[in-house]
């Protein structure tokens, strides 16, 4: 979204809102297409002693595979993230502002940055998931399986040697 804010960057105190719906339905993250239904943006701008402050808040829902059982799940979310407009960016800090030449800001791109950026680095059903069994593959949220829990894996057996009990 093409968003002027000429009359916030020339009027002080001045304060403006949008609000609209971020398709990120195309969007790959993770190998899956997370965003199922559109994003809700709500923007804020508002020049305060001639600095232009953008406050946005994003909802939407998650939906992606647990990491550790593969169940498919859908989790909400709202995200709230705070940005300064200037209008052209001189100096090495660029990354800390929003560049809006000829007052106009591109929303979607930093709205984009910054919820990818606030996504957990682990997606889990819940947080007490127990997973699949590493033998027969069940998962073990349903009930236990049935396998012996002391059988382990052959590649493991030289560490044994490590431990020694007294």
């Amino acid at each position: 979204m093409l968003w002027n804010l000429k009359k916030v960057f020339l009027t002080e105190d001045e304060v403006l809102n949008a609000e609209y719906d971020l398709d990120l339905s195309d969007l790959d993250f993770n190998g899956c297409a997370p965003f199922q239904s559109p994003v809700k943006v709500s923007a804020y701008a508002e020049n305060r002693a001639g600095i232009v402050d953008l406050a946005v808040t994003v909802k939407f829902d998650y939906a992606a595979p647990c990491d550790r059982c593969g169940e498919e799940t859908i989790t909400p979310f709202v995200c709230c993230f705070k940005h300064t407009a200037v209008q052209s960016l001189v100096g090495e800090n660029e990354d800390d502002y929003i560049e809006a030449p000829d007052f106009v800001v591109d929303l979607d791109s930093p709205v984009t940055a910054d919820i990818l950026l606030s996504l957990p680095a682990k997606h889990l059903c819940k947080n007490d998931c127990r997973g699949l069994c590493p033998k027969c593959g069940k998962n073990l949220n349903e009930g236990d399986c049935g396998c012996d829990a002391k059988d382990t894996d052959p590649r493991w057996d030289a560490l044994k040697n490590l431990f020694v009990e007294e």
